[in-house]
């Protein structure tokens, strides 16, 4: 009687017992080379992913074209990009005709930290005429804020100054270090390098149009809501990590984690670049917050400059919410 009492209670408190927590869930990521990868690189660091249920590949893009179409191909989940990229295959406006019609955004990331730089002999943008400047992508990106900015300074696109295609920030970087092309929209902390090699910053994005919204968590739609969990884990331990950032407490360690992911970056530059990135007004977006008016910006220009020429309105278009409450509650 006693032994089946005993199997009696065993057996209940297999019963009750927690599972096993399921395995973590491997997420493709491509991104941008760069500084503003710095919550990726603490929310891996702190495992924060793990902890959310993803095992997060990351993998490094050459240009926005490789990062879209090979997004809308399936060979990534999730690109951290310029929302104007997502709008733009999904418009059918992109690079390459490859249409994305179901990429959005879940998350808000950055303003894009946007600078304009140039040569050390380039004093103002009027120095720019005749002169060759670089892009990404012609019709996607960061290009149509160039052309904005370089319009507002005086300039015309395609009469007094030549527009060449050099890949990502980091090979636009590059090319303006070896002074192939006059001026260059960079990314920080790109433009403090810059700065400390004597190039000369022409002005900010944001100082000139205001509100814009840069880099998002973009993914396609049908693989979003097949993953949903995932897609809620990857916001809430990028929304933690960035929290993490924020704390005044973590800067020693966050520079160490920036350093040890850019080791050619000295420590002088690295200091700077906290103060850049997590600038209380222009910083990374707190919580991971998309900026709806800065979306209305990037609209804007894409209205204006963008092929075939269609009027674009709606941020609510390419931003679906419904990841990101669940991912806050």
């Amino acid at each position: 009687m006693q032994r089946l009492f005993l199997i009696f209670i065993l057996s209940l408190a297999a019963g009750c017992a927690t599972p096993p927590p399921a395995p973590p869930r491997t997420v493709n990521l491509i991104v941008f080379p760069g500084g503003f990868n710095w919550p990726i690189w603490v929310a891996q660091e702190k495992g924060l992913f793990v902890k959310h249920g993803i095992d997060l590949v990351v993998t490094p893009t050459p240009s926005s074209v490789f990062q879209l179409t090979n997004l809308i191909g399936g060979k990534f989940d999730i690109a951290m990009t310029a929302i104007d990229n997502l709008i733009a295959y999904r418009e059918g406006q992109g690079e390459e005709p490859v249409p994305g019609p179901d990429l959005f955004a879940f998350m808000g990331g950055d303003n894009g930290f946007l600078r304009l730089e140039a040569l050390p002999e380039i004093k103002n943008i009027k120095d720019l005429k005749g002169k060759t400047v670089s892009v990404d992508a012609r019709t996607t990106g960061y290009a149509f804020v160039l052309f904005e900015m370089l319009e507002r300074g005086g300039l015309r696109l395609d009469q007094d100054y030549k527009v060449e295609r050099a890949g990502g920030v980091l090979q636009r970087f590059q090319a303006l270090m070896e002074k192939k092309h006059a001026a260059t929209l960079l990314l920080s902390p790109f433009e403090l390098q810059a700065e400390a090699k004597g190039f000369r910053r022409l002005g900010n994005a944001t100082d000139v149009l205001g509100a814009y919204q840069g880099l998002v968590g973009g993914a396609r739609k049908s693989w979003a809501d097949a993953n949903r969990g995932a897609v809620v884990g990857y916001i809430r331990a990028f929304s933690e990590a960035v929290d993490w950032l924020y704390d005044p407490r973590n800067r020693n360690e966050a520079v160490a984690i920036l350093r040890k992911n850019i080791s050619s970056m000295p420590e002088q530059v690295a200091q700077s670049t906290y103060g850049v990135l997590l600038s209380p007004t222009e910083g990374f977006q707190k919580k991971a917050r998309i900026d709806l008016e800065g979306v209305r910006t990037v609209l804007k220009l894409r209205s204006k400059y963008a092929e075939p020429r269609k009027t674009l309105t709606d941020p609510s278009k390419y931003y679906d919410d419904s990841f990101y409450r669940e991912a806050m509650r």
